[in-house]
Formats: C-alpha cells, structure tokens, sequence
C-alpha cells in the first residue's frame, strides 16, 4: 500500500510534468496538445489600434496599417494600380514635409476609448475571442512597455505619450469579466527599430523582443498571440524554438495558449504553431491543421477613411464567409478598426450586430462544430472561379460563390458542419422549391427541422439523397436573414 501511495503521489505528477515540459526541437514542440477552445471557438474578433489610426488614411486597396512604411519608402501594394508616393504625397499635402510619423503619438489620445463599451458588442456579436494590436510594426506599444521607449530614444508607448494609459490592461480587464478569449497581437518587426537590421538582429531579439513579449505575457496571461511580421531571418534567428520551448513549458499561460504560425521563415519548410493563419483568401482552405482566415470588412484592417461603402462587405457576405469557413474546419477572425479616440465606426457596428443576430439563431451549427466528410454541395458548372484583385480577396466574392455565380460557374448550395449527433445543413437560399441533401443516409430515428423555426420540415430519402420541403417563409416569419439552418440528427454520409 506504501508503494502505491508512493506511485500515486510523487511519480505520477512527475509523469505528467514529463509530458508538459517540451524541449527546444520541433519534433517535441509539434507534439504539444493544442487546446480545445480554439477549435471550438470558430469566430473571433481582430482590433487593428495605434498611431496609423490617427491619419487613418490610404488608397483604396491597401492597408491604412502600413502607413509609416508606405511614408518612408515612397512605395505601396495592394489591390489597385499606384505610383507608389500616393501616402507621401497626402502626407505632405495634410501635415507638412517636416512633420514625422512620431508626431502622431501625441495625438494618439484615444479619448473615447470604452473597454466596457467595446466588449459589450464583441458579445453581442457572438465572438468568443478578441486580438488586439498589441504593438504593430510601428514598434509603438499600448501598454507602458519599457523596452520600447528605451529603444527608441522616446516615450514609444500609449502610457507614456497621448493616451497616458494602459490601453491592453483596460482591454484585458474588461474582457476578463466574461467568457470571451483574450488575444494579444504582437509584431516580430519593428520598421524604425534601428536594433532591427542584419547587424544587430541577435541584440534586437535578445534584449527587445524576448524580454518585451515575456513582459506582456506576464503581465495580461493571454489566451492566444498572434505573431506577425518575422520577414526574412528563420527560426535560428529568432530563437522560436527556445521561445515556444519556453511558452509551453514554464510560462503562465503553458496549459492554455495557443499560437499561430508567423514567428519565422521556418528553415525546415514547414509551418510551427497551434493554428495556420491566412489572411483575405478566399476562405477554400481544407487544412486538417487548425486554421484561421482573417480579414478586415474592408480591404484594410487598420481604419482608412478612404474606403467607400462599396469597399464593405455586406452582412449577408459576412454570414456566409463565417459558414464558408467553418464548414471548411476554420475559424473566422474578423476586423474592426476603430478611430484614434477609440469608436468603432458605425458600419462595423452594424455589421457586428448583425452577425450576432444570426448567430443568436445558428450559433449550435457553428459554435464547437466540425468538418463534415462533405464540407459544401455545389451546383454543377465550373468550380475555378477567382475574384478581381491582385492581392486580396474581398469578402463579398463569397456571394459568387452561393448566390449570386457567374454564368457557367458552380454555387456552393449548401455547407455542412457536424457534432455528434447532428449534422447541420446551412442553406445560403431557400425557397419554394425541394431541397436536395446528396450522399445522405437516413434510418428510423432520423429527424430533420430549420433552426428558429418551430413548424415541421417534410423531407423522404429518395435513393442516396434526403429530400426536403421547405415551408412557405413570409418576410414576418422567418426565422433569421442571409442562411438557414437545418438540423438532421442521426444521419450517416453515403
């Protein structure tokens, strides 16, 4: 009995702690659990805040994010054809040729900034994780980080220049009061670092980005970081190895973390993280890694008062690009970009609480849902069809993709997502007209009805297919706008 209480109470904790402890390798780092809230989570919302918040300004088709470096480099890509001096010349024309990019920190006040405010409608929206900015590739910090004011010879940090707060502890702490996820972003680059450059890179990761990224972690316990922007040096020169060894292993937040897969050019050629991120695709990903889409409403993240209203996505584009994605294993992490004194523009409100609204009636189709062996069902025609746009997909191609196809091109009809005993079948139309379920099998116990809708659904197995009748919908007794749901329990695929 000795023997067995000794077992009970000193080597099974060490065996567990074995398991827990993962040394620098990717062979013992890619063995790590990832947790399941990610993957349950499905929707996430992504905040794009800092100094380029206060011009807000690029041309349409680029990121409004990027403005210091379009600024200093006198260049600019995204969807659109341009000359390249289009942000210097605004800048010059609106605040001077003497005025620098460090002149907007003052002005940086966030004045109107509401936390509260802020996580009330990521609520109503349905999200279960926010990322916000932490620190772009402007190097400029929103909480008092030491590390950055030092390097950069100035206060570079939202405590100690115009906002005079702590704007990631008030975006924390507010979040912390409900069931949403906290995610912090956080850049690999800094565009005016002068430690960052092939000279002083090993100096810049020992004594800036480690210790800085070790502060914010043990400061805010985040749920998830999102790395970005580690541009050319590999994991070698970045120590991602020892980084993750570390986060996984020892840190606050070892058990519960999850990470993307931006923190290096990776030597070995493959992708290291919990999750792939991919960034205004057209969402067709069929990863059996975790993945993230992520995207603005617009074509910026970052908010560009340039953009018209036909930039936006609409909420019957948002609504499918979220199923789209979700039947397709993804999670959506989808941007806002407030103005520099902290309001979320009103059409991204909107846009918010119109997503929420919908998923207030088909959130148990998408919420700790998975895959289905058929993620959609197209209609016939041709399935390669591409959105205009050099670099970036808009998310209102996905309505060319469902309900609105080019002539000789195929639809996605429906989109299928499961967890066990259901299978959910999301609708982008309905009508009058039969529906057709391909490559199902139903049996005795079968049951089909349309979320938010208490009438009865008619349906038969007809040979390897389900067929369904619709009801006839009014507009006053609909059960929700822009995709329905309906779900078949106790189905097995053909």
């Amino acid at each position: 009995m000795k023997r067995i209480a000794f077992f009970i109470l000193f080597i099974i904790p060490s065996l567990v702690f074995a398991q827990r402890t993962y040394s620098p390798t990717w062979e013992s780092i890619d063995k790590r659990p990832i947790p399941e809230w990610f993957q349950n989570a499905k929707f996430g919302i992504f905040i794009h805040w800092g100094l380029y918040s206060v011009p807000a300004w690029s041309p349409r088709g680029t990121y409004a994010e990027w403005y210091e470096y379009w600024l200093k480099n006198k260049t600019l890509f995204g969807n659109g054809n341009f000359k390249g001096s289009e942000i210097y010349d605004y800048h010059v024309n609106t605040y001077g040729k003497d005025f620098k990019y460090s002149d907007f920190a003052p002005m940086f006040k966030a004045q109107d900034f509401d936390a509260d405010a802020w996580t009330d409608l990521f609520e109503k929206a349905g999200a279960k994780y926010v990322v916000l900015t932490t620190k772009h590739h402007d190097g400029f910090a929103l909480w008092p980080s030491k590390e950055a004011s030092r390097d950069y010879g100035r206060p570079w940090n939202s405590m100690e220049v115009g906002a005079k707060r702590d704007l990631v502890g008030e975006y924390v702490e507010s979040l912390r009061k409900t069931k949403i996820k906290v995610g912090c972003y956080f850049s690999c680059k800094e565009w005016s670092n002068t430690l960052f450059c092939d000279d002083s890179i090993t100096k810049y990761v020992d004594n800036h980005f480690f210790p800085q990224l070790k502060d914010l972690i043990s400061r805010y316990k985040p749920d998830l970081i999102w790395s970005d922007g580690p541009d050319k040096y590999d994991d070698n020169v970045w120590k991602t190895k020892d980084l993750l060894s570390w986060l996984y292993s020892s840190s606050e937040v070892k058990d519960s973390v999850v990470v993307n897969d931006r923190w290096a050019k990776f030597s070995d050629g493959k992708r290291h993280g919990d999750f792939c991120s991919h960034e205004y695709t057209d969402g067709n990903n069929l990863s059996e890694k975790p993945w993230e889409e992520c995207r603005g409403m617009g074509f910026s993240f970052g908010y560009n008062q340039n953009e018209i209203l036909s930039d936006y996505a609409t909420s019957q584009a948002l609504v499918l690009t979220l199923v789209n994605v979700v039947s397709k294993g993804g999670n959506l992490l989808l941007d806002v970009g407030p103005t520099a004194n902290g309001k979320i523009p009103p059409i991204m409100e909107e846009r918010l609480l119109q997503l929420g609204d919908w998923l207030k009636v088909n959130g148990e189709a998408i919420y700790n849902t998975r895959r289905w062996k058929y993620p959609s069902q197209w209609t016939e025609g041709k399935r390669d069809w591409k959105a205009k746009g050099k670099f970036y997909v808009g998310c209102n191609a996905i309505l060319k993709q469902t309900v609105d196809p080019d002539s000789g091109y195929a639809a996605q009809e429906v989109f299928y997502t499961c967890k066990a005993p259901c299978l959910y079948a999301i609708l982008p139309k309905i009508s009058e007209e039969k529906v057709i379920l391909k490559n199902l099998q139903s049996n005795s116990e079968t049951q089909i009805e349309m979320l938010g809708f208490k009438g009865r659904i008619q349906w038969k197995q007809k040979k390897d297919n389900i067929e369904v009748v619709l009801p006839r919908f009014e507009v006053n007794n609909l059960p929700c706008l822009y995709a329905w749901t309906l779900r078949i329990t106790n189905v097995s695929p053909k």
